[in-house]
Parts: C-alpha cells; structure tokens; sequence
C-alpha cells in the first residue's frame, strides 16, 4: 500500500495504490490522519484508480475518516474506482456518504 497525496484549490487529493485490506489498514488510517491534520484543504477527493483490492477493513478505514471529517463539514468525494471496488461502494451505500465524481 503506497498512498499519495496533494493538495490544489483547497482541495486535498489522495490515491490509493495497492491493496487496502486488513494488512495495510493500520498504516492508511495512520497516514490519512496526519494528512487530515493539516488546514489547508476544505474537501477531499479520494482517487482509487490504482486501488487493486479493498475489503471491509478498508471500508471501515474509509468510513472512520469519512465521520473524522464530517465533524469539521469537510466533504469527501470518490473518482475512478475499478470494477471491483465500484460494486463494493455500492453494495455498502458508500456513494450515500462520499459520493462519486468523474
């Protein structure tokens, strides 16, 4: 698991690059939280493009920042999400919470 990052117009920028399962979730919530404890962004957008597998760990890592946020009215949004990933989303009802952009 490889995370990236930047930000632009107040906007925080993450891809995922590997998998985001039990394995490597201690070190995405640890990575996104120090990203998060910066202030110079007003929304996120996760990139999944290079995410190759997700399971409910990473669900659960992704919904944790997701209420993180939220208490400070910051929006998180997803884009390019493989097949895979894409039904996940939408069999958990993540799309509900952080919605889909192109």
């Amino acid at each position: 698991m490889k995370i990236k990052n930047r930000v632009y117009n107040n906007t925080m920028y993450i891809m995922f690059v590997g998998e985001l399962d039990e394995y490597s979730a201690g070190y995405a919530r640890n990575c996104l939280e120090e990203l998060f404890s910066a202030d110079n962004f007003k929304q996120v957008v996760i990139d999944l493009s290079e995410l190759d597998f997700m399971d409910s760990t990473g669900i659960g890592v992704l919904i944790g920042r997701y209420k993180k946020l939220k208490m400070q009215n910051i929006p998180i949004y997803i884009c390019n999400p493989n097949l895979h990933i894409e039904k996940i989303f939408k069999m958990s009802g993540l799309y509900e919470i952080m919605p889909k952009i192109s």
